[in-house]
C-alpha cells in the first residue's frame, strides 16, 4: 500500500472508542471486538503512542520526543488500519476530519478521473458538531469544519479564492479514498444493485442496524436517552372533543371455542380488493375487529414517569405508539367520517366530518389498491405517536415503528379472516391529508400505515 504524505499541520487522534495500551515490549490497540498488537516498536514510537493517548497531535509534535524514530510511518500504518481520526488543517485552521468506523479501503492507485462526482448515496447533514458527510457503504464519515469545502462537493473544479490547489487536491483524493466519489454521474446506474436502492432506503437500512458503524449499545437501541431530560409522552392520547360512540365488546371466551383454527386463518388469508357495498361491514363487526386487535388490555408503571401498555399485538418495549383512525364511508349503523379509536375505553371519538376535503383525499388514496378504483368501506389508518418510541430508542425508533405496523397489519388480517371480513394492506398513504384531518403535528403523530376493511364481494 503506497505511503501517504500528510501535510505538516495534520492532526492525528485515536478514533472514538479506541484505547491504546503501551508496555515496554509494544502496544495493543483495543476497539472491541477488534484488537491489534503492535510489536517491534522503537522507544520513540511508543512515546508517540503515549502522546496520542493524551489527545490529538501532529507528527512534528510526536516526533519531537521520539528521538528520530519513524513516527510518520507509524501514523500511516495506524491510519490505514482505521485506528486514527485524521484532521487536515491549513493556515492554522481545521479543514475536515476523516472519522473511520470500519476497516479503510485500499488507497486508490489510479488518478482521480475528471468525471468523478459525488455518489448518489452521499448524505451531507448538520448535527450538534457541525456538518458531516456520510455514505451508507463507506467505511468512515467525513466531518467538514471549514465551510468553504462545501462548494467543492458540487464539483471538484469549483472555484474558491481562499483554498489552495493543494487543499482541493487533497480533499478530492480523500473523498475518493473514503468512497464518497464515483467515476461519473452514471456509474451507479449501470449495476442493478446500486440502481435499485434509493438513498433514503439504503441510508435508513444502515443507520437502523448493527454493523461496522454501530457495534455497541451506547447510542443504539433502548437507551432511554430522554429520561431525565424530557417527560415520557403519555400512553394515552388526549381525547377528541365530541360525544364518543360506545362499541360492543365481543365474548372472547366464546371466540376461543368458535373461531377457526390458526392454521385455517393463515391459509385462508388473502388481500381483498373487491367489496360488497350492498351489504357493508356493520358497526358491531368493526367494533369486534378493533377490540380483538388493538384494544388496550392493561397498563403498567415502569419506573418514575414511565408507563407501559398491553395490547393484542407485540410492541418493542411495551410502549405502544400506534393509534387507529377508522375513516368511514359505508358502515351499517355508523355515520360517515373520520374517527379515533380510543383503545382504553373501547369507543370511537369523532374527529372530522365526511365532507372534509382531507377525508376525501384519504379515501381517494386507496384508488390504486381496490378493484376498478373503488372507494373503501373503511380505511383504517395507523398513526404513530412517535415520541412514545423515540423517548426510549436511539437510531432504531422509526424502524421499530414500521415493524409494529407490520405486526398490527398481520393481526388485523388474521382477525378479519376469522370474522369473514375482507382486508387489504396499503403500501402507501396520504400523510399530509392525515395531518390535516387529524389536526396533529406531524413530528408528534404521523400516518405510518393503512388497511382497507369491509365486507368482501361474493366470489
Amino acid at each position: 500500500m503506497p505511503a501517504v504524505t500528510y501535510p505538516d499541520q495534520t492532526r492525528f487522534a485515536l478514533r472514538d472508542g479506541v484505547t491504546c495500551l503501551t508496555t515496554p515490549a509494544g502496544a495493543v490497540l483495543l476497539n472491541p471486538p477488534r484488537n491489534e498488537k503492535l510489536t517491534g516498536l522503537a522507544t520513540g514510537q511508543l512515546q508517540a503512542l503515549k502522546t496520542l493517548n493524551r489527545g490529538p497531535a501532529t507528527v512534528s509534535e510526536m516526533a519531537a520526543a521520539a528521538g528520530g524514530d519513524d513516527v510518520a510511518g507509524l501514523m500511516d500504518r495506524l491510519a490505514d488500519g482505521g485506528w486514527l481520526a485524521v484532521t487536515m488543517r491549513n493556515g492554522g485552521r481545521d479543514l475536515y476530519t476523516i472519522r473511520p468506523f470500519g476497516q479503510p479501503a485500499s488507497r486508490p492507485t489510479t488518478a482521480l478521473p475528471w468525471s468523478a462526482t459525488l455518489s448518489k448515496f452521499a448524505v451531507l447533514h448538520r448535527d450538534s458538531e457541525g456538518f458531516v458527510l456520510e455514505h451508507p457503504r463507506a467505511w468512515c464519515d467525513l466531518r467538514i469544519h471549514d465551510l468553504r469545502l462545501l462548494a467543492l462537493l458540487d464539483g471538484l473544479g469549483a472555484a474558491d479564492a481562499n483554498l489552495p490547489i493543494a487543499v482541493k487536491s487533497q480533499f478530492a483524493d480523500d473523498l475518493h479514498w473514503c468512497g464518497f466519489l464515483v467515476s461519473d454521474a452514471d456509474a451507479e446506474d449501470r449495476e442493478f444493485g446500486t440502481r435499485s436502492w434509493s438513498l433514503p432506503d439504503l441510508w435508513f437500512h444502515r443507520r437502523s442496524t448493527l454493523g461496522e458503524r454501530t457495534v455497541t449499545w451506547e447510542h443504539f437501541g433502548p437507551t432511554k436517552w430522554a429520561k431525565g431530560q424530557f417527560p415520557q409522552p403519555p400512553a394515552r392520547k388526549p381525547n377528541y372533543p365530541g360525544e364518543p360512540i360506545a362499541l360492543p365488546s365481543p365474548d372472547l371466551a366464546a371466540k376461543r371455542v368458535d373461531d377457526p383454527t390458526l392454521t385455517a386463518v393463515l391459509e385462508d388469508r388473502v388481500s381483498t380488493r373487491a367489496f360488497d357495498d350492498a351489504h357493508p361491514i356493520t358497526l358491531g363487526q368493526l367494533a369486534e375487529l378493533l377490540y380483538r386487535t388493538a384494544r388496550t388490555r392493561g397498563t403498567q408503571p415502569a419506573g418514575e414517569g414511565e408507563e407501559l401498555l398491553s395490547r393484542p399485538y407485540p410492541s418493542g418495549g411495551g410502549v405502544y405508539e400506534l393509534e387507529l383512525y377508522p375513516v368511514v364511508r359505508n358502515v351499517a349503523g355508523l355515520e360517515p367520517g373520520m374517527y379515533h379509536y380510543d383503545s382504553f375505553d373501547h369507543v370511537l371519538r369523532p374527529v372530522t366530518a365526511a365532507d372534509s376535503p382531507a377525508v376525501s383525499r384519504l379515501l381517494k388514496s386507496t384508488s390504486a389498491t381496490l378493484a376498478e378504483g373503488a372507494d373503501p368501506q373503511v380505511l383504517l389508518i395507523m398513526a404513530a405517536r412517535s415520541g412514545r418510541v423515540m423517548w426510549t430508542y436511539e437510531q432504531v425508533a422509526y424502524a421499530a415503528i414500521l415493524k409494529h405496523v407490520g405486526v398490527l397489519m398481520q393481526t388485523i388480517y388474521l382477525a378479519a379472516t376469522a370474522m369473514g371480513l375482507g382486508a387489504c394492506a396499503q403500501g402507501f398513504g396520504d400523510t399530509a391529508a392525515f395531518v390535516t384531518a387529524a389536526g396533529v403535528d406531524e413530528l408528534e403523530e404521523c400516518s405510518v400505515g393503512s388497511m382497507i376493511i369491509g365486507s368482501p364481494a361474493p366470489r
